[in-house]
């Protein structure tokens, strides 16, 4: 398998290849996500190709992995809140209401500039927080290096009512679209997996002799 190179300094994104058993190295861009660009679509797919090219440049192959999140509310873009006065007006514009999270995946194959690319979306409704439910979640830490203000994997998983598309693009990395896109630059994670001997189960449920 080719090397790969997450261009994220995202603990999540970490934690969801490792999900996947996939070896790669951790180089995080320098790219700003402060952007003229008001489309959340087009924002995170920008944002997720400018964080991998920047990346590309310090690695002479490989293939490298970027992504990028907006929250979007109404029109408005939610990034991650500047302190937590920020924080706790963005928890109650979400409160009792649907939001939009997209991220924006790109995938850079070095060896020939081959870049593949794709936005998930996924809506997330939120049930009423209490104004004592914000105050005891900015006490957590968690909500300040979140889009939105809040992950989903930790403690504001209480105030999720229903999603509506793909969780882990939520946390940060739409695992099913990547596959596909790895994919597409011949990276295909379960190669090399150990094949079944011959008494495993077919898919009908069959047992094989």
């Amino acid at each position: 398998m080719q090397k790969l190179v997450l261009a994220s300094a995202s603990p999540r994104r970490a934690e969801l290849l490792r999900q996947l058993g996939l070896t790669f190295v951790v180089s995080a861009s320098e790219v700003t996500e402060e952007n003229e660009e008001r489309d959340p679509a087009m924002l995170a797919k920008l944002l997720a190709i400018s964080k991998a090219k920047a990346v590309a440049a310090r690695f002479a192959d490989g293939v490298i992995i970027a992504a990028d999140t907006v929250v979007c509310l109404d029109g408005e873009l939610l990034g991650k809140p500047r302190d937590a006065s920020d924080a706790a007006r963005m928890l109650a514009s979400l409160s009792g209401k649907r939001h939009e999270v997209l991220t924006g995946v790109a995938v850079l194959r070095q060896s020939d500039g081959l870049l593949c690319c794709h936005v998930e979306k996924t809506a997330v409704s939120m049930r009423e927080i209490s104004q004592a439910e914000i105050v005891w979640y900015l006490s957590s830490g968690e909500p300040y290096d979140k889009a939105g203000g809040y992950g989903i994997q930790g403690k504001a998983a209480v105030f999720v009512e229903k999603l509506e598309g793909c969780y882990f693009n939520v946390v940060g990395l739409p695992l099913s679209a990547l596959c596909r896109l790895l994919a597409a630059v011949d990276v295909r994670i379960w190669e090399g997996a150990e094949k079944h001997d011959n008494t495993a189960p077919d898919h009908q449920g069959v047992t094989t002799k």
